[in-house]
Formats: structure tokens, sequence, C-alpha cells
């Protein structure tokens, strides 16, 4: 029987690659990367020389049936997405469904993630917290954020940049001006900023100085 690793890579700073997730990549028989192309530059980097395939989005569903047969056989592979840890807004769970509901062993590294330095240094309450990823962006956007307008723990938000200030908006009209929110963005990399204050400070700041690259934002949860 084979083995399914998923592996966390760093989120921008290559310094943030552990000594254990590059043993693993050089070790198993396979890496799947989202991005081929991307994370070549990474294995380039630690000259790992694994054979890589595509596994992402668009082909996930076609191909796990295979993947799970193969580590069946006695092959071991590695996941990997673009950035950060696998299934997490990545691909990835559906195999590890898969293999968990094939009997196949999977182990998960500690690693790079943006969701977690993004809360702890939000100076928000941070002993409970929900995930909430992306959210939709047309159907259940409304029912979405008026569920969460009722939330009493802090929240975590995925957006892409060119959105950012539509959202803070958004924020605006369903948790009111005065909710407190965080917004980290290139966490760990060269330009790394965070900005804290009320919707309004932070939608000001942003309509000013449009954002650029990876973005998490945290907002802190209805008052009881």
């Amino acid at each position: 029987m084979g083995k399914l690793y998923l592996v966390p890579t760093p989120i921008g700073n290559l310094e943030d690659m552990t000594y254990r997730a590059i043993k693993v990549l050089q070790e198993v028989d396979y890496i799947l990367a989202e991005d081929t192309r991307n994370s070549g530059k990474l294995l380039k980097h630690f000259e790992i020389t694994t054979p890589m395939f595509s596994h992402h989005m668009h082909n996930e569903h076609k191909t796990v049936d295979g993947l799970v047969k193969r580590m069946q056989a006695g092959e071991t592979f590695a996941l990997i997405s673009d950035a950060g840890t696998p299934a997490i807004s990545d691909p990835g769970f559906l195999l590890t469904r898969a293999c968990v509901e094939h009997g196949v062993d999977v182990e998960c590294l500690p690693g790079a993630t943006a969701f977690v330095p993004a809360l702890v240094n939000s100076g928000l309450p941070n002993d409970k917290f929900v995930f909430e990823g992306f959210l939709p962006d047309k159907k259940g956007r409304q029912t979405r954020f008026l569920i969460l307008a009722e939330e009493t723990r802090t929240m975590i938000i995925y957006v892409s940049p060119h959105k950012l200030v539509k959202t803070l908006v958004e924020f605006k009209e369903y948790f009111g001006e005065e909710r407190q929110v965080s917004v980290s963005r290139e966490l760990s990399k060269l330009h790394e900023e965070t900005v804290r204050g009320t919707v309004t400070e932070v939608h000001a700041h942003f309509e000013a100085k449009p954002p650029k690259g990876e973005i998490v934002v945290i907002v802190a949860g209805k008052s009881k």
C-alpha cells in the first residue's frame, strides 16, 4: 500500500519551506501540483527532481480514481498547491476523501497557510473563529452575508484584490460602518501589509490605494 502526503508550500517567502517538506518531496514517487509551471520554480529552487503531474480543480474529478488505485498498488504521492496547505481553498479534498474511503494512508505535514498569521496579527479575538474562504460571487452571496451578519465569532474571508473595495462596501451594508476589520495582504512577502480599523477606515485606505496581491480579511464577530 502506498501513501498520500499533503505538503504545504510557502505562501511567499521561500524560507518558510520546512526541511521535512523538502525531504518528503524528494522521496515520494510522484508530486501532484496545482500548477506545474508555478511549482516547477519551487522544485528547482530546492533541487527536487521528483516527477511531477498536474492535479487541479479542472481535472481532479477525472483523475482521483486512478490515483487511488496507483497508491493501493504501492506508489507514494505528494500533493502540493500553488501556495499554502492543500485543500484550504485549493484542490485536495476530493483526493484525500477518496484515499480515506479506500484505506490509503494520508498524512498532512504542518506548514504555511495564509489565514493563520492574518488571524493572529489582526488583534481581533481568535479563541473562536469561523473560516469562510471565498464568498459566493453572485448566487447566494446576499444570503451568506445575512447569515454572517449574525455571526458572533471572528470571521476569516479570502478576497481577490480587484474585489476588495466592493467587498468592504458590502461590509458597511451588512456589518455596519463601525465593525472592526483587519486586511492582510502579501503575507511573508517583501510588501507585506496589514491594515486595521473600522470598515469605514479600512475602506477609505484601500479606495485611495488600490490593493495588490493575495488578501485575507479578518472581521470581528457581532457583539453579543
